[in-house]
């Protein structure tokens, strides 16, 4: 299996995360998920009261210095750790 085809894989798993799934670990697979996808941040930064945006483009940016095969290993990573937790 390829790394894209792993990474789509753990895509699907972590739509099955628990929902009590912190804030700060939904916000670095997002990030990660859109490095991945998509490459750097490419919109302006949300203004300041839409703060979920706000956070997500954060999230984002903060990552926006791995390459896309970095952030697909990266998330795949995360959400291994995060259903291992979860078990």
């Amino acid at each position: 299996m390829g790394l894209k085809e792993e990474f789509e894989e753990y895509a699907e798993k972590a739509k099955t995360l628990p929902a009590g799934t912190k804030n700060e670990d939904k916000l670095m697979l997002y990030g990660l998920y859109k490095q991945a996808t998509i490459g750097p941040v490419n919109t302006d930064r949300p203004g300041m009261f839409n703060m979920t945006d706000r956070a997500k483009w954060d999230a984002w940016k903060a990552v926006e210095a791995k390459s896309k095969d970095e952030a697909m290993k990266d998330y795949i990573t995360k959400v291994k750790q995060l259903l291992e937790a979860a078990s």
